[in-house]
């Protein structure tokens, strides 16, 4: 019989016997040699040769295979082995169907669950279209003014967070009934009518182009320009519509053209607590849309509004969009002639490029400035008796970048504007010389070149001390300025005097101490 035994790298091995056996003792030692390959085979594959030994045992009968051989210890620590493992192996096959199975029952729950909540979204949608349909033909009810007013009201409420309700409602026709609600004596009428508009025209450009078409403007006007006053609610349903339809640039001509602005201006400028500080926001907000339209600022022009903003300058919840309209209005001659011609006009500019806190009233404050300095030629010397150069000194330093910018050409712009005058003094002198000069004679600049040539140099050099006395002293001032506000904002009193170290620094300053 063959003897098996383990060798030195643990392997099985069957040893042939060294004696000629008989046929059926070879039979059984190759078949016996095979069962146990198959049983190491199944174990190293974790039992997977397993359900081929199934299959064939439920298909076929079971191989009649020679009697065991005789047991060892090493094939029976083996057997025990390569059974548990066989068991394990049963074990996790039984196991794996059930996780398919549940990840397959999830996905066909998530599977349901998606459909299920497609279908009660397409209900809800479909639910709304016809509670919009609903208002809309109730809006249309003529004969029925309480229907018309609460589907108003509908309309406020469903286009004040929906986008897609308000281009719905638009499509549905509902714009043209909310304008004609504008014609009836009802207040509370009016009032939904007028929200329910301004709604409908938040975030969509297609429905303020329509609301302006269907005439919108021109009956919010005439409920202001009623004899009877309208209620306060009113106006400022108005003023807000006003607000959301300027903002669309191809409505910004038709409604200053409308005769809105006054209204605007009146608004803005009612100091009898008539009108809400909201309503006086929008007003401003209002305008400032409309003055982006050139032609709408001769509209501006024909109201006293520049004297207003200006002596408005110093608050700060509303310097800010004063200095944005007056920055549209120098865009043209004449509004810059509107602006130079305010009495201190150009102190009250200067001191808000002071505003440090503010860097966006700085900027456009010089943005007015620069462009005045660069347009307006007459505007400059203003502008320097004002004191601007030392606030453009500091601005150039403590300001914002876009304000050093402004304020950097500002300084480029006068000193060239300087440079001019001081050529243009010089070329006249000499060319004035030269035609006095006589042609042909005996005086005593004639018959003597350089006596004549000395009285020119002392004149010129007396023509260059008037410009650095001029210099010196627009210096000076523009120290004592900046002295005063350094004592302002330190809160040192009043009658404080400066050292003499300090009057020592003026009066040595040369035109250095200048960009030009």
């Amino acid at each position: 019989m063959a003897k098996c035994h383990r060798n030195d790298v643990g392997s099985v091995v069957l040893d042939r016997p060294t004696t000629t056996s008989s046929g059926h003792s070879r039979l059984w030692t190759s078949l016996s040699g095979a069962s146990f390959r198959r049983k190491i085979f199944d174990a190293i594959s974790c039992g997977g040769s397993s359900r081929y030994r199934h299959r064939d045992d439920d298909n076929d009968a079971a191989p009649i295979s020679p009697p065991a051989p005789p047991a060892t210890e090493a094939t029976t620590i083996r057997s025990a082995t390569t059974h548990s493992e066989q068991k394990v192996n049963e074990a996790e096959k039984a196991e794996k169907p059930k996780v398919k199975s549940e990840k397959l029952s999830d996905l066909l729950n998530l599977a349901e669950f998606s459909e299920a909540e497609n279908e009660s979204a397409t209900k809800k949608k479909v639910e709304e279209l016809e509670e919009l349909k609903r208002v809309a033909k109730d809006l249309q009810a003529e004969d029925d003014t309480a229907k018309r007013k609460e589907a108003a009201s509908k309309v406020r409420l469903h286009a004040k967070e929906e986008s897609e309700a308000r281009a719905t409602l638009a499509m549905l026709g509902v714009i043209p009934p909310l304008v004609a609600l504008l014609d009836s004596d009802d207040v509370v009428s009016q009032i939904a009518s007028l929200y329910a508009l301004l709604n409908l025209g938040i975030g969509n450009d297609v429905n303020k182009a329509a609301i302006l078409q269907s005439g919108a403007v021109h009956k919010m006007l005439k409920l202001i320009e009623s004899p009877n006053p309208p209620d306060p609610s009113v106006s400022e349903a108005i003023i807000a519509n006003f607000l959301g339809l300027s903002a669309l640039d191809s409505n910004k001509p038709i409604i200053g053209a409308s005769g809105a602005i006054p209204f605007l201006v009146k608004t803005l400028k009612n100091s009898d607590n008539a009108s809400s500080c909201q309503a006086k926001q929008d007003a401003l907000r209002a305008l400032y849309n409309l003055s982006i339209f050139p032609s709408n600022i001769s509209f501006i022009l024909e109201t006293d509004l520049i004297p207003f903003f200006l002596k408005s300058l110093g608050d700060m919840e509303v310097s800010e969009r004063i200095l944005a309209v007056l920055s549209n209005l120098v865009s043209i001659p004449e509004g810059r002639k509107a602006i130079s011609s305010v009495k201190d006009a150009f102190p009250i500019l200067v001191d808000a490029l002071n505003w440090n806190d503010s860097p966006g009233c700085q900027e456009k404050a010089s943005y007015i400035l620069m462009v005045m300095a660069h347009k307006a030629f007459g505007d400059r010397q203003a502008m320097i008796e004002a004191g601007m150069v030392s606030a453009l000194l500091e601005l150039t330093l403590l300001g914002s970048t876009l304000a050093q910018k402004r304020a950097s050409r500002i300084l480029e712009c006068l000193r060239v504007d300087k440079g001019k005058q001081v050529s243009q003094s010089f070329g006249g002198s000499s060319m004035g010389a030269a035609v006095s000069a006589p042609i042909c004679g005996s005086s005593s600049s004639s018959s003597n070149p350089n006596v004549g040539s000395k009285e020119r140099m002392e004149e010129e050099e007396d023509m260059m001390s008037e410009e650095k006395k001029a210099v010196k002293q627009l210096v000076q001032q523009s120290l004592q300025n900046n002295m005063r506000r350094i004592v302002k904002r330190a809160n040192l009193p009043q009658d404080f005097v400066p050292s003499d170290h300090f009057k020592s620094l003026t009066s040595i300053s040369t035109s250095k101490s200048l960009p030009f």
